[in-house]
């Protein structure tokens, strides 16, 4: 479990991707998406978003072309799974036998800052953060 600040929706899509896969093929599918080789497809946060050549053929179950890149939220997500593994093989769990289980993205804190201006007014700074949670089982 984590708290960054990351769009809540793109971890969504993420993760969405990501449930079920091993731990392996999920740390390989962010590497090619930061590296703009592979985009993420969106399914339920997808309106004005531009559809992506070769799609429906790299994830044929979702059937669709829209997708995007979000590097940020992959480089955070890709974080929590070196964590995830490093807490994996301290307990003595086969690392290549992992499988992605459960991972859920919900709202996180939600950070209230004000900033002071001209003649005693003020102006919100809030900020969203998002909760990233991943369980990964041995199979």
């Amino acid at each position: 479990m984590w708290d960054v600040d990351i769009s809540r929706k793109e971890a969504y899509e993420i993760f969405k991707i990501i449930r079920g896969m091993r731990l392996g093929e999920a740390k390989k599918l962010l590497n090619d998406v930061i590296n703009y080789k592979i985009p993420i497809p969106y399914t339920r946060y997808k309106l004005s978003i531009a559809h992506k050549k070769g799609l429906a053929k790299r994830f044929p179950k979702w059937g669709s072309q829209i997708g995007r890149y979000p590097i940020k939220a992959c480089k955070y997500v890709l974080k929590l799974l070196d964590n995830v593994e490093n807490n994996a093989s301290n307990k003595g769990l086969n690392i290549d036998r992992l499988v992605i289980t459960h991972a859920a993205a919900h709202r996180g804190p939600y950070l209230k800052r004000w900033m002071p201006r001209a003649f005693g007014r003020a102006t919100p700074k809030f900020k969203s953060l998002t909760h990233l949670e991943v369980v990964v089982s041995e199979v």
